[in-house]
């Protein structure tokens, strides 16, 4: 997933105003809760966006993070450009990029599927977290208003925090549909004691998501995944 990062960089490098691209790139290039001592038990890169929901899959999170901020981007200059309403896209570009951060602090492996669980001792959602992390690190208070706004914290009182809502609920909802999708076309693989979740979750750590649609797309998944299966048992 180091393509995505490299991605999410290059959106941010290209950003006109110093004060959000500075924030943004600190974070991602230290993706660390300075307020605790608790570490994260997997890696930002592997981490899903929601386990058994949207983007379950290793690097889900950073895939759902590029797509919310292409999509905030382009929502944002259709308001511009229909509506005639001022928006600053680098508020709503940095905000979309943060706005889910440190969900990966939130889940560990489940060794029992194959996938990601909830962890138990960890006490704070990330919505919660990026506000405190942003605030600790002296992020414009702009910032902080929007993603606050973005996960409904605080009412709509700007049209950036309201962009990135938007994008987040259509991605995070275009996700899920895709990937059920994907796994009604492995359901007939479970009487072979494959574990599509963990099977699904393989296939696009090793191809990429945009691969294994594809494939979807070419009636080929199946067997592809009954392979993996069968690597897995054999070993």
């Amino acid at each position: 997933m180091d393509n995505l990062r490299e991605m999410l960089l290059s959106i941010v490098n290209n950003m006109a105003k110093e004060t959000y691209r500075s924030i943004v790139l600190d974070i991602l290039n230290n993706p660390t809760l300075t307020f605790t001592s608790t570490k994260p038990l997997i890696q930002l890169g592997e981490s899903p966006a929601a386990p058994r929901k949207h983007h379950f899959f290793s690097g889900g999170l950073l895939l759902h993070t590029l797509s919310v901020a292409l999509i905030a981007r382009s929502i944002a200059k259709i308001f511009e450009n229909l509506y005639g309403v001022d928006v600053d896209e680098d508020l709503v570009v940095s905000a979309a990029i943060l706005h889910d951060i440190f969900k990966y602090y939130q889940y560990a492996v489940d060794d029992a599927s194959g996938g990601y669980k909830p962890r138990d001792d960890w006490y704070l959602s990330h919505d919660y977290a990026i506000v405190a992390e942003l605030s600790r690190r002296n992020a414009p208070d702009a910032l902080i208003r929007v993603v606050s706004e973005a996960h409904g914290i605080a009412p709509f009182s700007t049209i950036e925090g309201l962009i990135v809502h938007l994008a987040d609920s259509i991605d995070a909802r275009f996700g899920e549909y895709l990937q059920n999708i994907l796994l009604s076309k492995l359901k007939e693989i479970e009487k072979e004691g494959c574990n599509i979740y963990k099977i699904l979750n393989e296939l696009i750590k090793r191809d990429g998501l945009r691969n294994v649609v594809q494939e979807a797309q070419k009636s080929g998944l199946t067997q592809k995944a009954i392979a993996v299966c069968k690597e897995g048992a054999d070993k």
